[in-house]
């Protein structure tokens, strides 16, 4: 099993970028995290990170037929782009959303994800955690 994981904007600059919201774990800390998870089950995982939209879509769309799902932290993008909701749309994988602070309990206009229409479900709140609980249930919807 290959399980593609995305994230978008400013995930690169985790504990530097508000620590008190995202904690002081470094990305290099959640690719080793995401990495563990995926030994442990034994699956393949291809962890990608962009601050650009348009790059977000290309994996998605290259992903098709080479992945069996993806696990996506769209970031910013949550609640605003069409472009990567209809990507996921369009590549029929199944795919789990994850935020690293509960983005029902912050501003308004972060409790809407746009993209999670298109995905088997949501993980918010757990931390770089919820990496490992995205890959879980990826991995269990796959293997039914």
């Amino acid at each position: 099993m290959k399980i593609l994981v995305l994230n978008g904007p400013n995930l690169n600059m985790l504990g530097v970028r508000e620590p008190d919201i995202y904690g002081k774990e470094n990305y290099a800390s959640l690719c080793k995290t995401v990495e563990d998870e995926a030994k442990r089950l034994g699956i393949q995982v291809d962890i990608r990170q962009s601050n650009h939209e348009g790059q977000l879509v290309d994996w998605i769309q290259e992903a098709f037929g080479v992945f069996d799902g993806i696990v996506i932290n769209p970031a910013a993008y949550t609640h605003y782009s069409i472009a990567i909701l209809d990507a996921l749309k369009a590549v029929g994988l199944p795919a789990v959303e994850v935020h690293i602070s509960d983005i029902h309990k912050r501003e308004d206009f972060r409790k809407h994800s746009v993209t999670a229409p298109a995905c088997i479900g949501q993980i918010s709140g757990k931390g770089i955690y919820g990496y490992v609980l995205g890959i879980r249930m990826l991995y269990d919807h796959i293997n039914g």
